[in-house]
């Protein structure tokens, strides 16, 4: 692997930093509710997972 002097080396993060496509303000918003919309239904989710479980251990430890 050949070494890159310093000016090179600034020059490839400039070409490569002009390549990002920042996400417009519209995007970030959309994304953002997108983002709490899917955090919602995973809480939701893991909620009733999380209290299905513990009903059948409960059932289970009652049958001791």
């Amino acid at each position: 692997m050949a070494k890159t002097n310093p000016g090179e080396f600034l020059r490839q993060v400039r070409a490569e930093g002009s390549k990002i496509h920042w996400p417009s303000r519209q995007e970030t918003i959309t994304t953002a509710i997108f983002v709490a919309i899917m955090m919602f239904i995973l809480a939701m989710f893991f909620l009733g997972v999380d209290t299905v479980f513990g009903a059948v251990v409960r059932w289970a430890l009652s049958l001791l």
